[in-house]
């Protein structure tokens, strides 16, 4: 049997991409430049025509510059920033912690109650987890709490939010994917509530064995009547629940696009700040800039995608990973267990960008070969599958000992705080999300139930 290593090229662009990944180079610039360096290697060996390189350009144009979907991601950028930097975020928790100050390992649940809310507003991992660090861990430290109980809250809460709507992962995914982004958003909305009521079902229980765990707060903090603590809740609880609900009842009534809703979600965070009186030209002008930081990283590394996968392509990529699956001699379960397998290792070193970039447009096509035998209707399989990455990526995100969510909180916890510790308190959690991965898949109707009943 002859070897010709241009057969070889799309594995050697995964093995490069692992190498120089780990560089500390931009991850676009990796993505774009291992791309067009294996393009013009196609080229010596006539496996790629020089023509194709304007077929780049022409696909990052159509696919991003004009994609109406991906306006929505700045915007939603914007909404969570400008809700963290005006301080509505923190008044929040401080709101929550008031109201669960009598329940077992009250500031505990509304640390997760907190993620929850803010994870339909940030949407990004690293975002999301440090700010939650620096607005809750020095106050759960100060009140006694279990340092792996704290930071395994943290951590698990922190990671929601590139599951439960309007996440920007999910927007990636449908503009990928070619499925509606409504329908995305109503599929995650189970699992992604799920998995909270989940946590704070396990932090209640743990409370309530272990009061030590998560001391109470002192009846004497707090609003020191009811109608103060009504002021305070109407201030602080109120307003961003009824943003969020605004932002997704507008897309799933069909009064909104998810792009249209993201420009009310910004224009309605900016509002907030100003009711509160917290909206300055100095806060302005950060959340415009980390805004357009985070966006404009982001959609560089989208060009660098785009480069990447359709290079990839070109050169064979899809026939060769289908006809690796296909050798393995596995049925449609065990297909989708190894993907799956490949998601939650990828998740130990890339970030979701990346691994929903370069392995959804791979995965796509054979995944939506699959035949369930009626445990999933074949028209709903991929959207199936696009939440079950979703689930799977926010596990890999918290596994030690390269889960990104907890080098992010290590980064700027007090020293106090051990990675040991932080490993510990997050097993648990970890536990917890498999088994919640485990309950999509044996009952797909958490995932399409919503979408198949408000849609079609």
């Amino acid at each position: 049997m002859e070897f010709y290593i241009e057969d070889y090229f799309p594995v050697l662009m995964f093995v490069a991409l692992a190498f120089l990944l780990f560089s500390g180079l931009p991850v676009a610039i990796v993505l774009g430049g291992i791309g067009l360096a294996f393009g013009g290697l196609g080229v010596i060996y006539g496996v790629f025509s020089p023509i194709e390189y304007f077929n780049i350009i022409s696909r990052v144009y159509g696919g991003i510059v004009e994609s109406l979907v991906l306006v929505a991601v700045p915007m939603f950028i914007f909404m969570g920033t400008m809700l963290e930097k005006s301080g509505v975020a923190k008044d929040l928790l401080n709101a929550l912690q008031v109201l669960l100050r009598r329940v077992p390992g009250g500031l505990a649940l509304s640390v997760t109650l907190m993620g929850t809310v803010m994870a339909a507003t940030t949407g990004i991992i690293g975002a999301s987890v440090v700010m939650m660090t620096l607005l809750a861990l020095p106050v759960m430290l100060q009140r006694g709490y279990s340092h792996p109980l704290a930071t395994g809250t943290i951590c698990a809460s922190g990671t929601l939010g590139i599951l439960i709507p309007p996440s920007i992962m999910l927007v990636i995914m449908g503009d990928l994917l070619a499925i509606s982004v409504g329908s995305l958003f109503l599929a995650a909305i189970i699992p992604g509530f799920m998995l909270s009521a989940i946590y704070l079902a396990y932090i209640a229980t743990t409370s309530a064995i272990n009061p030590k765990m998560a001391p109470p707060m002192p009846d004497e903090e707090g609003p020191e009547s009811t109608g103060a603590l009504l002021i305070m809740v109407a201030r602080s609880f109120i307003p961003p629940i009824l943003l969020i609900m605004l932002v997704l009842g507008s897309i799933f009534g069909g009064w909104a696009t998810p792009t249209e809703a993201s420009g009310v979600g910004a224009f309605g965070a900016t509002l907030l700040a100003l009711f509160n009186r917290r909206l300055s030209f100095a806060v302005l002008k950060e959340v415009c800039e980390r805004s357009a930081l985070t966006g404009g990283m982001l959609f560089f590394i989208f060009v660098g995608a785009t480069a990447f996968s359709y290079v990839f392509r070109s050169l064979g990529g899809d026939d060769l990973v289908i006809d690796f699956i296909e050798s393995l001699g596995f049925g449609p379960w065990g297909i989708l267990f190894v993907l799956m397998a490949v998601v939650f290792f990828l998740g130990f070193f890339f970030d979701w960008i990346e691994i929903t970039l370069i392995v959804l447009p791979v995965f796509a096509p054979i995944v939506g070969l699959l035949d369930f035998e009626g445990h999933v209707p074949s028209k709903d399989v991929v959207l199936w599958f696009a939440i079950l990455v979703a689930v799977n990526l926010q596990t890999s995100f918290l596994t030690p000992p390269f889960g990104f969510a907890l080098f992010y909180l290590k980064g700027v916890a007090p020293r106090a705080v051990k990675i040991q510790s932080i490993y510990r308190g997050i097993i648990p959690f970890v536990i917890l999300q498999i088994i919640g991965l485990s309950l999509v898949v044996l009952f797909p109707e958490l995932a399409l139930w919503l979408p198949n009943k408000l849609l079609n």
